[in-house]
């Protein structure tokens, strides 16, 4: 389980500019939620969606990167690819539903 985390605003915009599938985790230390969810996230994305990057942004220790993102509850998963938003999941966040929304449009970048 491998993703690394975003200290501050110029590094998240880099990153969705050079990479073509990133996924971000929005949570912080507080979320109990999150340390059960954040592993399961890592690991279905290096185990089937293994060229799309998993990132993490502390909303405490960073909140100018929730601010630009809307970010308004923990945790929050934002998908994108090609440097757009492609979807974003809020609170209820099944690893199931998570991995049929990544499905389509990691295919489409990385299968064809």
């Amino acid at each position: 389980m491998s993703y690394s985390t975003i200290n501050n605003l110029d590094t998240y915009n880099d990153i969705l500019e050079k990479e073509d599938a990133v996924l971000v985790y929005f949570s912080h230390e507080q979320c109990n939620v999150c340390k059960v969810l954040k592993p399961k996230v890592a690991e279905l994305l290096e185990n089937n969606f293994p060229k799309m990057k998993m990132y993490y942004a502390d909303t405490v220790l960073n909140p100018e990167i929730s601010g630009q993102n809307k970010i308004f509850s923990v945790p929050t998963v934002l998908a994108f690819f090609g440097g757009r938003e492609t979807f974003r999941k809020s609170r209820n966040i099944g690893i199931n539903e998570l991995a049929e929304q990544i499905e389509r449009p990691y295919g489409m970048i990385f299968e064809n």
